[in-house]
């Protein structure tokens, strides 16, 4: 079973190796100029490009850059799960469905993962733990998947919502939450995979105590694991790991996640989270 996911999961090349994923990259172009993510543009490079102000834009892959994952896969005797970004935020799945209808073979599924970056990510795994456990048949495998999306909650903080609001991904009247000096917007991804407000606090410090607070009063499935994420800089995320610690919760902080250019275009520096499993 070959599994497929787009660059918005954020994974690092490491990652990919060590799960067996293919990703299929979003198109990121810096002053017009097509830059590859993971080969000759790292996060941290594209992080300071944004920094500096420089001219970055992304845009969703094209079908054929599916499709010619999609027919490697078939080729090589594999059939192929592809988890994309939510449509609710994205015309990837899109992209991807238009290449599997190219495709003369019943080997490939689409999932829309109804989530991004620590929470679509949290879901391609659960696809690479049930191909190792030895779930062959696909239909099945997707099913699990389709069942555990409903599940996996995605809490963060943002220090505006500016970004959001210019890429369209949340209404333009949201971001006027963002000019209140010092008002962190909360936020949290619903059941239709759209970016949504679910609490605000004056202050970093706020915050995180907010998030923690919030993620505590959870009941939490551990069979699966915690991941906490980022964008830039990292020591929000590791305090609110920290709190969490505090009140009884851990995580295995190797998870740490760095989000890339694909969701990091639109969120912009400086925000932090994470996703979890939330219990039956």
């Amino acid at each position: 079973m070959r599994i497929i996911t787009d660059s918005a999961a954020d994974f690092s090349q490491k990652e990919l190796r060590q799960y067996q994923v293919v990703c299929v990259d979003t198109s990121v172009m810096i002053h017009d100029r097509p830059c590859g993510i993971g080969r000759d543009l790292s996060v941290e490079q594209f992080w300071q490009y944004v920094l500096a102000g420089e001219a970055v834009k992304t845009s969703q892959p094209a079908p054929e850059r599916f499709l010619h994952v999609f027919q490697n896969a078939i080729h090589e005797g594999e059939e192929a799960v592809c988890i994309t970004v939510s449509s609710g935020v994205s015309g990837t799945i899109q992209s991807a469905k238009i290449a599997a209808d190219m495709m003369e073979n019943d080997g490939v599924r689409i999932v829309d993962s109804l989530n991004g970056t620590a929470g679509q990510k949290l879901l391609v795994m659960y696809a690479c733990r049930l191909r190792d456990e030895g779930v062959a048949n696909i239909d099945e495998l997707v099913g699990k998947l389709q069942a555990l999306r409903k599940r996996i909650r995605l809490f963060a903080s943002l220090d505006t919502l500016e970004n959001l609001a210019r890429s369209g991904r949340i209404p333009k009247a949201l971001a006027s939450l963002g000019t209140l000096a010092q008002l962190k917007p909360l936020l949290t991804v619903n059941e239709e995979g759209r970016i949504v407000l679910c609490g605000k606090a004056f202050g970093k410090h706020r915050a995180v105590d907010s998030l923690a607070k919030r993620i505590a009063g959870m009941k939490i499935d551990r069979d699966y694991p915690m991941i906490p994420f980022f964008s830039y800089d990292k020591g929000n995320c590791q305090s609110l790991i920290g709190k969490l610690k505090r009140l009884g919760i851990s995580m295995d902080e190797a998870l740490l996640s760095a989000i890339g250019p694909s969701i990091g275009g639109h969120i912009g520096p400086n925000a932090y989270g994470v996703a979890v499993v939330e219990a039956e």
